[in-house]
C-alpha cells in the first residue's frame, strides 16, 4: 500500500531563479510538481520527504534554462491486485459504484456485487439486499478487494458504458460522466467475495 523509496527527476528552473536561494526554489518546484501525480509503475506519490542530492546544471541551448538531475525521497500509494482496502463510496449507479480509497478511485461493476443485492433508483441511489437489511449508497464504507490494477492495452480506447463514457491508456483511466471527468489509475475492485461488503452505513444511522 504505502512505500517510501527513491526517485530521481530532472528539474528545469528559470534563470531568474538563480541566486543564494536555489536549493529552495529547485525544492519547492519539485514538491509542486510531483506531489500528488501518479505513474503506473510507482502509484501515487503522496508526500516528498527530503532531497538527497542536486547535480550539476546543463544549460539547455537557445532557452536559457538549466536542468538539474534530483534524487528525492518519497512516500507512495501503490494498490496490488488481491489487497484489501477500505473505502467510502462516492457514487452508485446501475452500472455499479465509485469507491475512494486514500488517494485512489475504485470501481466495482454490478458483476462484482452480491447477487442478492439489486440497484434501487430514487432520490440515493443504492445496492439493497432482499430483506432490505444491508445497503450501498454514497458515504457508505465498504471492504473490499483489488482484482486489477493495469490495462494492457497500448492504445488509447473509448468504450461506451450507458452513461459512462470511459477513454484508457496503459496505466490510467479516464471516465467522463455527465459534465464530470474522473482521471485515476485504473482500479477495479469487488466485494463478492467472504468477509467484504459494506462495514459502515451512513443510512442506517439516520
Amino acid at each position: 500500500m504505502f512505500f517510501h523509496i527513491v526517485l530521481e527527476r530532472n528539474m528545469q528552473l528559470h534563470p531568474r531563479h538563480f541566486g543564494p536561494n536555489l536549493r529552495e526554489k529547485l525544492v519547492a518546484k519539485l514538491m509542486k510538481d510531483v506531489e500528488g501525480t501518479c505513474s503506473g509503475r510507482h502509484g501515487f506519490v503522496v508526500a516528498i520527504t527530503g532531497v538527497d542530492s542536486i547535480g550539476k546544471g546543463l544549460i539547455r541551448d537557445g532557452t536559457g534554462f538549466v536542468t538539474f538531475p534530483v534524487k528525492y525521497q518519497c512516500v507512495v500509494f501503490r494498490p496490488f491486485k488481491g489487497e484489501i482496502l477500505e473505502a467510502v463510496v462516492t457514487m452508485v449507479n446501475k452500472m455499479g459504484f465509485f469507491a475512494e480509497a486514500g488517494p485512489v478511485q475504485i470501481f466495482v461493476s454490478n458483476h462484482l456485487i452480491p447477487d442478492d443485492m439489486e440497484f434501487q433508483s430514487g432520490d440515493i441511489p443504492n445496492y439493497t439486499t432482499s430483506d432490505g437489511s444491508v445497503k450501498i449508497q454514497k458515504e457508505s464504507e465498504v471492504r473490499l478487494k483489488i482484482i486489477g490494477t493495469r490495462v494492457d492495452a497500448t492504445e488509447i480506447a473509448l468504450i461506451r458504458l450507458s452513461e459512462f463514457l470511459v477513454m484508457r491508456t496503459p496505466n490510467m483511466l479516464f471516465i467522463l460522466y455527465g459534465h464530470r471527468m474522473f482521471k485515476f489509475q485504473f482500479c477495479i475492485g469487488t466485494i463478492k467475495d467472504d468477509f467484504l461488503g459494506v462495514i459502515n452505513d451512513p443510512g442506517a444511522a439516520a
